[in-house]
């Protein structure tokens, strides 16, 4: 979706939940006493989180997955809006490289001298783990990593039954943590962002390796801040675990470096 189209639907969805709700934020939901305002559901909580996210246009990220092929990392600025544009340090098996993106472009460069080169659309095709096919899909890593978190989170709320698993201590403070469960159809099938190519190759995906339901994990700090979110695929080829971290919010600390 586009930022500004985005937007606007997750103004107006907070504006429906919140029409139909009495009920206060709370940063830990289960940690309330009697005579308090119950707290805010889930769905409510992520989409103020996912909408404050977008609206900060950028964001320093950390990311993790651990799986089958072993373990990837990448750390690094995000910025979205008018002009898409990163620069993230990146770990995988096909060892250390930098990842550029700017107005969309995605340059991968790795220490040996290899570029591959993708925008954000083809972002994929550049996983290490990818099929030959630009349509393609390898399991949402370099999605993961040109991609706004607080749009994840946006569908997240949109697509996932989020329950809460009450506060618990994350970045030196009491959070929310919301968790929910959707099979690859229910989740992806209503991602306008996606060809109809990209849609059928993406649940093809995840149907071939047995994963009958994707886990979502969003973490929810004071002031409306998302933290954490993390997905985890389990199915007969292994389990993979990507969590996306925020440490810190805004363009002032994402603006990635000239010429990247």
């Amino acid at each position: 979706m586009p930022p500004a189209s985005r937007s606007a639907a997750l103004a107006a969805a907070l504006v429906l939940i919140g029409t139909a709700t009495g009920c206060s934020l709370l940063a830990a939901p289960d940690a309330r006493t009697p005579g308090n305002p119950a707290p805010v559901p889930p769905k409510q909580v992520v989409l103020k989180a996912a909408q404050a996210l977008d609206d900060a246009g950028g964001a320093r990220i950390e990311v993790v997955q651990e799986g089958p092929a072993g373990r990837r990392t990448a750390s690094g600025t995000l910025v979205w809006g008018p002009s898409d544009g990163a620069a993230l340090t990146v770990a995988d098996e096909a060892g250390p490289a930098n990842l550029a993106m700017k107005d969309g472009a995605i340059d991968l460069t790795y220490q040996d001298g290899a570029v591959k080169h993708a925008d954000r659309a083809t972002a994929e095709s550049i996983d290490p783990a990818a099929a030959p096919a630009p349509d393609g899909y390898a399991g949402g890593w370099m999605t993961a990593l040109v991609t706004d978190p607080g749009s994840r989170a946006y569908a997240i709320a949109q697509t996932v039954k989020l329950g809460s698993l009450g506060g618990e201590q994350l970045a030196g403070m009491t959070v929310a943590h919301y968790q929910g469960f959707a099979t690859a159809d229910e989740f992806f099938g209503s991602d306008q962002e996606l060809t109809p190519q990209r849609r059928s190759a993406t649940v093809e995906w995840y149907r071939q390796r047995g994963v009958t339901a994707i886990g979502f994990d969003v973490w929810v700090g004071p002031g409306e801040r998302l933290l954490r979110l993390r997905e985890t695929a389990r199915g007969t080829a292994g389990t993979t675990v990507t969590t996306t971290d925020v440490p810190s919010s805004g363009t002032d600390d994402a603006t990635p470096a000239a010429g990247g």
